[in-house]
């Protein structure tokens, strides 16, 4: 069963999350009226609705403060969302992730034509993340057609992935040529 959307119920009612109870009861009301389905104009129900369930926890002592402990959660992981949208290593460390994992799907294939899948659990732990943190990438990599999923369920470099991964190596090795970090052969 998916789960609802949060809704601010503070935004809903344009309050600020300190209203006291009768600032809760006036604005209520006054939008209640706007809305009302018997309103001039045919009001608005699904509004209405949404405006009465705000109205009646916000205005319950113990399901306020049960509504306010989920504001908090859904408030402190929207702004570590936009927080690491602002950092600029995520971009990064996403790009490196994902070669990381596509290099791990080729060593995989190349060593064992006949089992060439790896599950996201064992992606996840020989990547050392949680194994939430490997489905964004495993997304990406199955739309650009870089793995597949196998019958048996495991994930799999496909003939795409290959290229990809040499077109990667390429483009390091030209880039150890011309940042000279590829010194020339010592003869002893």
């Amino acid at each position: 069963m998916a789960e609802e959307p949060f809704v601010d119920y503070y935004e809903l009612l344009q309050l600020s999350v300190n209203a006291d109870e009768d600032t809760i009861r006036r604005v209520f009301r006054h939008l209640a009226k706007r809305h009302h389905p018997d309103a001039p104009g045919g009001g608005d129900r699904k509004q209405f609705d949404r405006l009465v369930e705000a109205h009646a926890t916000l205005t319950d002592p113990q399901a306020r403060a049960a509504y306010d402990a989920k504001y908090q959660r859904y408030w402190s992981q929207t702004w570590k969302v936009a927080s690491e949208a602002a950092d600029g290593e995520t971009l990064f460390d996403d790009v490196s992730m994902r070669d990381r994992m596509l290099t791990l799907f080729y060593v995989k294939r190349r060593r064992s034509m006949r089992q060439p899948g790896i599950g996201e659990l064992e992606l996840a732990r020989l990547v050392g993340v949680p194994v939430e943190h490997v489905e964004f990438h495993i997304w990406y990599l199955r739309e650009k057609g870089w793995i597949q999923r196998l019958e048996t369920g495991m994930l799999a470099l496909t003939a795409e992935g290959v290229d990809q991964i040499e077109k990667l190596q390429r483009g390091d090795a030209t880039k150890r040529l011309t940042d000279g970090r590829n010194p020339e052969p010592q003869n002893n």
